[in-house]
C-alpha cells in the first residue's frame, strides 16, 4: 500500500456521533487485531481488519464508532488506509452474535447485516443450504456490503472460508 496522497481527513464530528475511524496499533496477526476489537467496550457497530504494508506489514483496523482512538504518527498512513478502504474483513457487524451453529443461507441473511453468501469459485448457494458456522463468521466488506465466502463441506453443507483455527500451510514440512 502506498501513502494516500490527496486524501484529507474530515473534520471531527460532534462528540457521540458514530463515524468510520482508522486505527493502527501495529498488530502482527489477524488474531491479535480480533482480540483487541473484542476487548472494546462499548463494542463498535462495525469493525474490520485490513492488511497493510506501510510502514511495515501489519493489521490496521476500521471502526464505526463514536469513540476516538490514538494511532502513533508512524502508523498514520495505515490508519488512514483502513478508514478510507473499500474492502476489509469484518469482525464486528450487526447480527454477528446470532450467527452460531448450523444455519441456512437464508437465516444468515435474515439474522445479520450480511448481504450475500457466496461459494468460493461457485457462485451463490441455494437459500436452504446449511452453513456450519463453527461460531466463527468473518465476512468480507466489499464496496459497502458484507459478503460471506464459504466453501463446500461434508454432507452438502458449507463452511465459512475463513476458520478459527486454519491448518498452517506446509504443516508436515
Amino acid at each position: 500500500m502506498t501513502p494516500l496522497s490527496g486524501y484529507s481527513v474530515p473534520a471531527a464530528p460532534a462528540a457521540g456521533t458514530a463515524r468510520i475511524v482508522g486505527v493502527s496499533l501495529g498488530h502482527a496477526t489477524l488474531a491479535e487485531a480480533d482480540h483487541w476489537i473484542r476487548s472494546l467496550s462499548p463494542a463498535p457497530v462495525l469493525a474490520c481488519t485490513h492488511l497493510v504494508a506501510d510502514p511495515y506489514p501489519h493489521v490496521a483496523i476500521s471502526l464505526l464508532t463514536a469513540n476516538a482512538f490514538e494511532t502513533a504518527p508512524e502508523l498514520a498512513v495505515a490508519a488512514t488506509a483502513a478508514a478510507f478502504g473499500t474492502s476489509g474483513r469484518a469482525v464486528r457487524f450487526p447480527g454477528v452474535e446470532r450467527l452460531t451453529g448450523a444455519l441456512t443461507v437464508s437465516e444468515i441473511l435474515q439474522r445479520s447485516s450480511i448481504a450475500r453468501v457466496e461459494v468460493l469459485g461457485g457462485g451463490l448457494p441455494d437459500p436452504a443450504t446449511v452453513v456450519e458456522t463453527g461460531d466463527f463468521v468473518r465476512p468480507q466488506f466489499r464496496n459497502g456490503e458484507l459478503v460471506l465466502v464459504t466453501t463446500p463441506a461434508a454432507g452438502g453443507t458449507l463452511i465459512p472460508f475463513e476458520t478459527r483455527n486454519p491448518t498452517p500451510c506446509c504443516v508436515s514440512h
